[in-house]
């Protein structure tokens, strides 16, 4: 698309010298008091203002007033059309292929979209590929796991021998590479005019873009935004927009918003002219390159080479200390994002790029920078509105390469209520509040930009900070000689090496390196223990909500899909759907009283839709931290407890999907007659301070049975043979209760919840029970081989195609065989289906669940 220049506003000599020349040409910008130049537009829609006008801001102000929301105003402190943030240096790498199938969707979204922008004859996005390269064997079977994932998600690529990298690479000196993987469709993304392309187009439907505008302040009333101050007067808004980059915890401080986020420093330096590459006129012409092996990725500036290094210590930023743009000039910085280069970081990237890439021998480094970015606890963007106040959004921690999908997600978000595809990885309440503090902000911030190239293990926990959560049962665990994993900052058993002498008689097959990493064949003696004899489980990062109030059961009737208008001492399994059906959660929901329930939930995402939407009558409070919970299962589970109280434990006394509110021994608990490993069992709460009484009751109890501690290892495989789903994991919202295979949960006949009309009208008025074959579903496999096991993400092949990946996979000990779960159509029962594990096809089988016990028999003896 070409795109009508404009003239340009006069600006200092000094802003022009920082700007590239191919975005020299006309901005659309207006400058001055508000409305000073220009008409206020229609208030036909809503009012949004965004603050910053890098990359994410113009992109987002584009897709909003393409969808009709063209009172945009977005407001930057620096001059246009280079502001001086993280866009104004992006050196415009773009590699789709990520374990994170939302952040490949961004990725893919911001190449088709900058593929179809120019400025000025020139494209926003050169597709020149991507090339990754191995020199190690580590290495070389993580680009076979990545070509996984890109054929999960749907992208082009594959695994080449050392000869093609020559080719695609002259300059790299094969004889130290072993393979790369190679993307043709990646690409250099050109950020600023990619910026300045989408501004424009959003300019042209009505939006305005404000430069030499600092904001100083937002305005709110009664819980929501009203407008944003800045130093040079107020904008009215009914939506506020932070996406100032690394600039963030700034702006949601002004708006009461915690915003996680740790700005880093990251080195990027050209080098001077090569003689290999002399006589070059194309800016690009081979594939941008990473060396992950050496934290290091380089891409053509010409006759040039750019080269970008994480191998350096971690530089962090204290955002609030940031100079302004004319501050930063004047302190002969280029800009306030582009830090002094520090060469005594650099110097052994520089050896590593030389060994490599011999040409570089014959010329040094012309200029350098550190450029500042951002990095959040777990790597992922911060998008989404706060609950208080409501009205402002984020869209941070954002990089070029996921801009223009972000921008479509939040735009859709903001005008149609959700996004198009699953955003739970990266919601801005996903942190726990102990997650939150800026000591664990910054120290996993910092952490996650020296992984941002390594190998990571899927089930491997952060090294620090740690122990940080602790469940009441903790010392006991260490006693057992617990293995610990991490998750949502507790520290969760795995394994308990107490057990290991129960492992010895078992026959099990030799696992590969990668899937023997945080596995142990313990986890199979507590496994058989479960289906024997019987064992605790630390069941407390499971949430827990209490819901109270005169209007508590009309709401969370109202809020989801199955029927909670059941008498006092009932559980219902149910769900918490989105608008259009999609799954937001499965809950357990368990009624203690007239007007009391205790909600079983998965994230802090939950919390706050139930909170944002409860009555004045209603009342939600998160209890997690102030109690815990012990799972009971196994076939003398009721041997075990039996004896510890007066209450009748009996299957007809304490039906499944029962509760009660008794003691065990000493210890009042909330006892919930569920099982979440497809053996009989209960859920045992109580408050924190009791949690280790109540631990060593059921243990002293469970002596003479032979009871044993079991971790998630266990856990994990028990479930899937059950067929038991994890949300966020087997489904999101993207996924419908039928396709996910929950439709028993949904209640179609009920009145009124959310999600309803949605299912009915793709549907039609059925009841849950009625037949119906959806176009995908989740579906179990069975790993034809014995020995074979995949571990999550791999795609599945059907009749030689991908045709979906797995969601969750685990060893099913009791079955002797992996059972993994995948999205697929139901085309393939029946059909040749194949798992690519490290590039080799495994065969797998369709199968009928439940794998295990079908009858319900052991649940409900």
């Amino acid at each position: 698309m070409s795109l009508t220049t404009q003239p340009v506003v006069q600006r200092a000599t000094a802003e022009e010298s920082v700007v590239p020349h191919e975005v020299r040409a006309a901005v659309a910008v207006q400058r001055g008091a508000p409305g000073s130049t220009t008409a206020p537009p229609s208030r036909t829609a809503p009012r949004v203002v965004v603050v910053g006008a890098g990359i994410v801001g113009c992109s987002l102000a584009d897709e909003l007033t393409a969808r009709g929301w063209t009172d945009v105003t977005v407001l930057e402190q620096g001059p246009l059309p280079a502001p001086g943030g993280s866009t104004s240096h992006a050196p415009g790498l773009v590699f789709r292929t990520n374990p994170s199938g939302t952040l490949t969707a961004f990725a893919a979204y911001t190449v088709e979209k900058f593929s179809s922008l120019e400025v000025d004859g020139v494209p926003c996005f050169d597709r020149v590929g991507g090339l990754e390269l191995a020199t190690t064997p580590e290495r070389l079977a993580d680009l076979h796991r990545k070509a996984g994932w890109a054929a999960s998600w749907g992208i082009r690529g594959e695994v080449v021998p050392p000869a093609r990298c020559k080719e695609l690479w002259p300059l790299v000196d094969e004889s130290r590479v072993l393979g790369g993987f190679h993307t043709p469709d990646d690409g250099l993304a050109r950020a600023l005019p990619a910026a300045r392309a989408q501004l424009e187009r959003a300019t042209a439907r009505g939006a305005r873009f404000l430069d030499r505008h600092t904001v100083t302040g937002i305005e709110q009333r009664d819980g929501r935004v009203t407008g944003v101050v800045t130093d040079r007067g107020a904008f009215p808004a009914d939506h506020v927009v932070s996406a100032a980059g690394f600039w963030g915890p700034v702006i949601g401080r002004m708006a009461g918003v915690d915003v996680p986020l740790q700005p880093l420093a990251h080195q990027y330096a050209r080098t001077r002219a090569l003689p290999a590459l002399a006589g070059h006129r194309r800016e690009a012409s081979r594939p941008i390159l990473r060396l992950q092996d050496q934290d290091l990725y380089l891409r053509e500036h010409t006759d040039r080479i750019g080269i970008g290094s994480y191998a350096h210590r971690p530089l962090p930023v204290d955002p609030f200390t940031v100079p302004a743009y004319d501050e930063a000039r004047a302190r002969d910085m280029a800009m306030p994002s582009s830090f002094p280069f520090t060469a005594e970081d650099w110097a052994p990237s520089w050896e590593e790029c030389r060994r490599l890439l011999p040409a570089l021998r014959d010329t040094g480094i012309d200029t350098g920078f550190n450029g500042v970015f951002s990095f959040t606890p777990d790597g992922m963007p911060l998008l989404g509105e706060s609950r208080a106040p409501t009205g402002f959004w984020l869209a941070e921690a954002v990089w070029v390469t996921h801009s223009a999908g972000v921008a479509r997600a939040v735009a859709e978000w903001m005008v149609d209520g959700r996004p198009s595809l699953d955003v739970h990885e990266c919601d801005l309440t996903r942190f726990e509040d102990a997650q939150r503090s800026p000591s664990y902000v910054g120290e996993r911030g910092a952490r996650q930009f020296v992984e941002v190239y390594d190998v990571i293990h899927p089930l491997q926990p952060p090294a620090h900070p740690r122990p940080l959560r602790v469940s009441p049962f903790h010392a006991r665990q260490r006693e057992l000689g617990a293995f610990f994993l991490e998750g949502g900052g507790w520290e969760r058993p795995h394994w308990y090496e107490a057990n290991a002498p129960l492992a010895e008689d078992l026959v099990l097959p030799e696992r590969d390196a990668w899937s023997a990493r945080y596995w142990s064949p313990i986890a199979a003696a507590e496994a058989r223990a479960t289906r024997e004899k019987v064992a605790l489980y630390d069941m407390t990062p499971l949430r827990r909500i209490e819901v109270t109030g005169p209007g508590a059961l009309a709401f969370l009737h109202r809020m989801t899909s199955n029927n909670v208008r059941r008498k006092v001492g009932t559980v219902t399994y149910t769900l918490l759907l989105d608008e259009t059906g999609g799954v937001r959660s499965d809950l357990t929901v368990t009624r203690l009283g007239p007007e009391r329930f205790q909600v079983g939930a998965n994230s802090p995402a939950d919390l706050d839709r139930l909170l944002r939407h409860a009555p004045a009558d209603t009342q939600v409070r998160d209890i997690t931290s102030g109690t815990c919970c012990v799972g009971v299962w196994g076939p003398l589970a009721r041997e075990l407890v039996q004896p510890l109280t007066h209450e009748d434990f009996s299957h007809e006394g304490f039906g499944y999907f029962r509760a009660k509110e008794t003691y065990l021994g000493h210890v009042p608990v909330t006892a919930l007659r569920l099982s979440y490993v497809g053996e009989l069992g209960w859920e045992l709460y109580t408050t924190a301070d009791l949690g280790l009484r109540l631990w060593d009751t059921l243990w002293e109890a469970g002596r003479r049975l032979g009871v044993v501690a079991a971790g998630r290892s266990a856990f994990t495989s028990l479930r899937l043979e059950k067929g038991y789903r994890a949300w966020g994991v087997d489904m999101t919202d993207e996924h419908d209760p039928y396709e996910a295979g929950l439709g028993f949960a949904v209640r179609m006949d009920k009145d009124g919840f959310v999600g309803q009309d949605a299912l009915r009208s793709r549907y039609g008025p059925r009841d849950a029970r009625d037949p119906y074959v959806p176009a995908r579903r989740l579906t179990p496999l069975l790993l034809d081989d014995p020995a074979a096991v995949v571990l999550g993400k791999e795609p599945v092949y059907v009749d030689g195609v991908p045709a979906g990946y797995v969601t969750s996979a685990s060893y099913g000990y009791t079955l002797g065989r992996c059972v993994a779960y995948a999205w697929l159509p139901p085309s393939a029962a029946g059909a040749g289906v194949h798992i690519e594990y490290f590039g080799e096809k495994v065969p797998a089988t369709v199968a009928e669940e439940p794998l295990f016990d079908p009858e319900m028999t052991r649940i409900r003896r």
